[in-house]
């Protein structure tokens, strides 16, 4: 993985703090920023989502620390970012329905949470806040490509909260001259996506079905499409959003995915075809359709131009080409 450096600069004399450390996406920040030899990545979380087997690779490293906390807790936010250069905050109460069944646990750590990381960025004068946003902030607008400017009313708690980020992001920027940059994920997967538990992302999940030869089940009638995104592309992302240098690019949100529309009775299909390389009897598993989730966007494709045009982003893997890696991985490390 990351076999390609996205970064300008000698990443040695720089400290790191990736909240959301031990998850999915954290940790394969965490993994890029060691690989090329950061001066020290330090780590903020609960662990609620997270684990600590994703940590487990960089532990013996000299410039990795792992402080356990909370961002509800502005103490322990304010430990985490002491001594920081650049804060990557990817910490979060994930998955639409998640946020239905429980909205306020959800607004606690998106909303409280990152408002807690931003005040004590800023009291650290850290040089850079780059956070995650979502695609659910589009909402119920149903024009496509999405376009960063033009988005509807969120359909789910947990879009709310996404939203109310960008909003807060906006005003700190602006009031207190802080170095600012959002980006909307769309449907990211890869490796060390948790397959497992109630609000599972759909490809892992999938997968371990397959690999199980259980059925998977699709919401709706396979039609609602995305913008699934490899988990390269987004690393890239957020390197490049971290050393940005100019001025038109900051304060702004940014689309981060690959720009293409692939239906989830498609993506059934695609996955069925990389497992078959492995296990030739996952091609008769069929798939059960079952009914429309709470909250779910029916499609989503992503611009990803003003990403292209302002932070250089080029994503390098397609769909397929990170189909291709992610089942590898999961193949052999979920058997």
């Amino acid at each position: 993985m990351y076999n390609t450096a996205y970064h300008p600069v000698q990443l040695s004399t720089h400290s790191f703090l990736v909240t959301g450390g031990g998850g999915f996406i954290g940790s394969n920040l965490v993994e890029y920023l060691l690989k090329y030899g950061a001066g020290k990545v330090r780590v903020l979380d609960n662990f609620i989502t997270g684990h600590r087997r994703n940590l487990s690779e960089f532990m013996g490293n000299p410039a990795f620390e792992l402080l356990e906390g909370d961002i509800r807790n502005l103490e322990d936010c304010k430990a985490a970012v002491k001594g920081i250069d650049y804060v990557l905050h990817q910490a979060a109460l994930g998955s639409v329905p998640r946020s239905i069944n429980d909205p306020i646990t959800t607004n606690d750590i998106n909303v409280s949470g990152f408002l807690n990381m931003l005040v004590a960025t800023r009291d650290e004068n850290c040089k850079r806040f780059v956070y995650a946003a979502s695609s659910s902030t589009y909402g119920d607008h149903s024009g496509l490509p999405k376009v960063e400017d033009q988005i509807g009313k969120p359909l789910s708690p947990y879009a709310v909260t996404k939203y109310v980020n960008e909003l807060y992001a906006d005003v700190f920027g602006k009031t207190y001259n802080m170095s600012l940059i959002g980006l909307r994920y769309f449907n990211v997967f890869g490796q060390r996506q948790d397959p497992n538990g109630a609000y599972a992302a759909v490809i892992p999940k999938f997968v371990s079905q397959f690999i199980r030869y259980e059925s998977p089940v699709i919401n709706g009638d396979g039609a609602f499409s995305r913008d699934f995104t490899y988990i390269d592309n987004v690393v890239q992302a957020n390197i490049k959003a971290l050393f940005v240098p100019d001025a038109a690019a900051i304060g702004q949100v940014y689309n981060v995915a690959f720009g293409e529309q692939t239906s989830l009775t498609q993506l059934t299909e695609a996955i069925k075809d990389e497992l078959v390389a492995f296990d030739e009897k996952v091609g008769d598993i069929s798939v059960i359709y079952g009914t429309n989730r709470i909250g779910d966007i029916p499609h989503s494709l992503a611009s990803i131009e003003k990403a292209r045009t302002l932070l250089a982003y080029q994503p390098a893997y397609s769909f397929k080409e990170g189909l291709n890696e992610a089942v590898a991985w999961y193949w052999h490390n979920l058997k």
